[in-house]
């Protein structure tokens, strides 16, 4: 099989065309709620929250995994090993993005808030910590029902 057919059946792949869908559009509507929700609009800004940001609404990794997890149930059926795998791997996600990135993301504003205070009384120079932004539960939640929703958009067009 050629590299140029092996890539036709990817595009062809329901599961993968579902997931890099979902992964897509959430980071778009991302960009979408930004312009809408902040008062000075930078579009580069919303750009780059596109492309690099973590965290914002809805959630593009909770889109991801749920599109993935609904989709290979569609195709393989639930009983299935792969979607077993899928919804495994979709919770892992989920975990992930509710507790420890969140929790990190908190730690470190809260250290740079203190370092700052710090520098500031005693003169130091002081390097901030990379904040990494989790995701609170209504953007995990929407994240996940859009990636489903799209999930089952493409099995109902594609089956």
């Amino acid at each position: 099989m050629t590299a140029v057919t092996e890539f036709k059946f990817l595009f062809g792949n329901i599961v993968f065309l579902s997931a890099f869908s979902s992964l897509c559009f959430s980071q778009i509507l991302k960009m979408v709620v930004y312009l809408l929700t902040h008062k000075h609009k930078k579009p580069l800004e919303a750009v780059q929250l596109a492309i690099w940001s973590t965290g914002g609404m809805p959630s593009s990794h909770s889109a991801l995994v749920c599109s993935l997890a609904a989709s290979t149930g569609f195709k393989q059926g639930i009983a299935s090993d792969f979607f077993i795998f899928s919804l495994v791997f979709a919770l892992v996600v989920l975990r992930d993005s509710l507790g420890v990135r969140r929790a990190a993301g908190l730690q470190a504003k809260a250290l740079n808030t203190l370092g700052k205070q710090a520098s500031e009384k005693l003169g130091l120079e002081f390097n901030p910590v990379k904040e990494i932004n989790g995701h609170s539960m209504l953007e995990v939640l929407i994240g996940g029902i859009l990636g489903i929703l799209i999930a089952i958009g493409f099995y109902l067009v594609f089956k």
